[in-house]
């Protein structure tokens, strides 16, 4: 199945400690210290690969460490840097923390490398202790520790159109038709499991389009596959909205159409508020024992009432597609904007760097509170969804690696006693 979806761990190399060594020579009777610096720890870097359309390497290792860096050595030999782990990603990936569902990243637009985690600084080695008073330092620096962060992958294509509609409707044949693009094609439901990607190309204009796997009802729910490929639909500007004008399976074709806007409407309303098409299909398949024209009918609900245009077409022999194309090339015209890129929420330097970050933990005998509050806190705070069972539990462990829990406990606090901390206040339990 394709995969565009997966959570990994990565870390950071740590950095090599400094070494401890005093100059041994055979005519040197008092060597001074020669211990060399520990190297830097390796980085863990993303990287678009371009041949990439899945995250399916993803799905069966679940950690990546880069290397850390080798200790020094005496006679001021400093040690080797650790190697880069790099992690290739498919464009339009967005890589976010998986504490807080924060957006780290979105490998997309011009971003086509990006250092996530530096690797940990070397140690110093003893030589540069070496004072007036102090010529003999029997102690050296340790390499900075390595950093881990889980993270949530997304692939989200980039595609300036969506073609969107119930199972069936014929949106695989359609971009088969209009573009260069070799979708599988079948006729039962959900055939389609992989986002197609194809350019549709019209004399001077041209634009990319996604042929998005078939919803159902229920599927802003999870209910189906239908919520796995949502998200695809997140960066396009103008959706196609294929329904079978001809109810080939018995549908009524207006009911399927609402039926899929309020899908996206639960899933997102400002998907849902994007210009929209309606491309009324299987008009060749179209037959009538009243003489009813089911393409009047859409067009006065949708085009009349909604202002929603709406094009008849047949995707098998072409008729009406040229026009449909011509609309949404011009319709992507008068939108002109860059594709929507997701800005970054978490900063993982700020975050895991915070350590070096002063803090207080004290009583306020007025407010009966025990108080922790400092720049480490509450930039942590800033960064963590707190209102996640993951996030709250991945806080709670920063205060105890820290050491902010010892110090509350230090100041005799109790079952049932408050902490606040900038406006938040909690009941603490061992």
């Amino acid at each position: 199945m394709f995969a565009d979806r997966a959570k990994i761990v990565v870390i950071s190399g740590k950095g090599g400690d400094g070494h401890v060594s005093f100059r041994r020579e055979k005519f040197v009777t008092n060597g001074g210290p020669d211990g060399g610096d520990g190297g830097h720890g390796g980085d863990v870097i993303l990287e678009v690969d371009e041949g990439l359309n899945t995250l399916v390497d993803y799905r069966h290792v679940h950690k990546y460490k880069a290397q850390p860096g080798e200790d020094g050595g005496k006679k001021n030999c400093r040690g080797k840097d650790g190697e880069d782990i790099v992690l290739k990603l498919p464009q339009g990936t967005v890589v976010k923390d998986a504490a807080s569902g924060k957006v780290i990243i979105d490998m997309s637009g011009d971003t086509k490398r990006y250092v996530l985690l530096k690797g940990g600084r070397g140690g110093k080695g003893n030589q540069h202790y070496a004072t007036s008073t102090m010529q003999a330092p029997k102690y050296a620096q340790p390499g900075q520790e390595a950093k881990e962060l889980e993270l949530l992958l997304e692939l989200k294509v980039i595609a300036d159109v969506g073609l969107v509609g119930f199972p069936n409707v014929g949106k695989s044949t359609f971009l088969s038709r209009v573009t260069n693009a070799k979708p599988k094609i079948a006729n039962y439901h959900f055939t389609t499991l992989n986002p197609n990607l194809g350019v549709v190309d019209l004399d001077d204009k041209g634009f990319v389009i996604a042929d998005i796997p078939g919803l159902i009802e229920g599927a802003s729910e999870g209910v189906g596959l239908g919520h796995e490929f949502l998200r695809h639909i997140e960066r396009t500007k103008v959706l196609i909205h294929i329904v079978d004008a001809a109810s080939t399976e018995g549908r009524d074709p207006i009911e399927d159409i609402n039926a899929i806007n309020k899908e996206l409407q639960a899933y997102n309303p400002e998907i849902a508020a994007r210009p929209q098409i309606i491309a009324a299909n299987k008009i060749d398949a179209i037959y009538s024992e009243d003489g009813s024209d089911p393409i009047a009918k859409i067009r006065e609900e949708f085009e009349v009432k909604q202002g929603i245009p709406v094009y008849a077409i047949s995707a098998v022999s072409g008729q009406g597609v040229k026009e449909l194309l011509y609309a949404v090339a011009d319709k992507l015209e008068e939108i002109n904007e860059e594709p929507t890129i997701f800005e970054q929420e978490f900063d993982p330097d700020m975050a895991l760097a915070s350590s070096d970050e002063p803090y207080t933990v004290y009583y306020d005998d007025e407010e009966d509170e025990y108080v922790i509050e400092g720049p480490r806190i509450e930039k942590m705070l800033g960064y963590t969804n707190l209102e996640s069972e993951k996030g709250f539990s991945f806080f709670q462990n920063f205060l105890k690696d820290n050491g902010m829990l010892e110090q509350l406990e230090a100041l005799g606090i109790k079952d049932g006693d408050t902490v606040r901390m900038y406006g938040l206040s909690f009941d603490y339990y061992k």
